[in-house]
């Protein structure tokens, strides 16, 4: 079987939640099935730069650039919710969220760009992977794609909790991980912090995205900014020392798809309290405390509460460990095989 997959957004040093769902499910279907074809495709703003890494001997590379891509593969996957116009025997598209249809998260020419790219990769696939039952949903209802065509496949992580999760052993931390903007409803999360009691640090980790100068204004005027660290794009590596150091991981986002950094702090032995909407629920279970994120005094009592008590922190770590020990992207790259499988055979 000979497989390409548009391998684009797993290549850069800052990668966001599509670029390492992106560079994981790669690896990984190339991993299960050595005997496999796969071609790995990167449009041309990326395609140098891809050149950095080896790729195993089961792959290989190409420009995709239209209408020039050889067509002799038996499916194509786009990984990030776009197709290319040229017509394979089969394609299957990864959706991860919708919210620049649903809110006003972004620029009106990316709104634009997105649906026309989304609507079009909605109709012309054979199937449609999304990471979330939440996901699938949207897709079915604003893009009108029966269900059949729909297949959950939910992410999973790399991160695993340090051999001493004792919390008395942690910070005094508040952490969050994502860009700074608008969806991210940081401002909302700083305001929660100022009411909460003194003694506490809380981190922010993640680029500058949309609506970001208005967020860092907000908290340059902050009364605790002596208290917040802001400290931009954190790679893997060093995220895992703030996952180790912080008692509290907090992430009251207004929309998501999945929420990977939830899924993280949980397998890293974190606590989490997060938003009660959106996909946020579905991935924490019950191994997280859930609020209303627009509810910023609900947001500073969920914050104290778990400031307090110990015993709670100790109970949300336990779950969430257990929590995250579910979601594998070896699992992920299982699933999305049968879903070649299905098509295919």
């Amino acid at each position: 079987m000979k497989i390409a997959l548009d391998a684009t957004y797993s290549v850069g040093d800052y990668l966001s939640g599509v670029g390492i769902y992106s560079r994981e499910l790669l690896r990984g279907l190339v991993s299960a099935h050595p005997d496999e074809r796969f071609t790995f495709c990167y449009r041309p703003h990326r395609y140098l730069r891809s050149f950095a890494a080896r790729l195993p001997a089961n792959a290989s590379r190409s420009l995709l650039y239209e209408p020039l891509f050889p067509r002799s593969r038996d499916l194509f996957h786009g990984l990030n919710q776009r197709l290319p116009t040229i017509r394979f025997r089969r394609m299957v598209t990864t959706f991860h969220d919708l919210f620049v249809l649903t809110g006003d998260y972004s620029t009106p020419e990316f709104r634009r760009r997105f649906a026309e790219q989304a609507r079009q990769a909605a109709a012309e696939s054979d199937a449609i992977i999304t990471v979330s039952e939440f996901t699938a949903r949207q897709v079915e209802t604003l893009l009108g794609v029966e269900r059949s065509r729909l297949h959950v496949v939910h992410h999973g992580t790399n991160r695993r909790a340090p051999a001493d999760r004792a919390p008395a052993a942690r910070q005094n931390l508040i952490l969050n991980v994502g860009a700074i903007q608008h969806r991210k409803n940081i401002a909302r999360l700083v305001e929660a912090f100022e009411r909460t009691p003194p003694g506490w640090k809380l981190a922010l980790a993640g680029s500058a995205g949309y609506g970001a100068a208005e967020i860092l204004a907000r908290i340059g005027n902050s009364r605790r900014r002596g208290d917040i660290e802001v400290l931009g794009y954190v790679p893997a590596e060093a995220l895992g020392g703030w996952y180790a150091r912080a008692s509290v991981f907090a992430f009251p986002s207004l929309d998501e798809g999945f929420g990977m950094p939830v899924l993280e702090a949980m397998a890293a032995g974190v606590p989490v309290m997060a938003s009660n909407r959106a996909a946020l629920p579905e991935v924490c279970g019950d191994a997280a405390l859930l609020v209303d994120p627009e509810d910023v005094a609900g947001l500073a009592a969920a914050l104290e509460r778990l400031m307090r008590d110990q015993a709670l922190r100790e109970e949300l770590m336990a779950r969430g460990v257990d929590r995250a020990s579910r979601f594998s992207w070896e699992k992920a790259a299982a699933q999305t095989w049968e879903v070649y499988q299905g098509l295919l055979i």
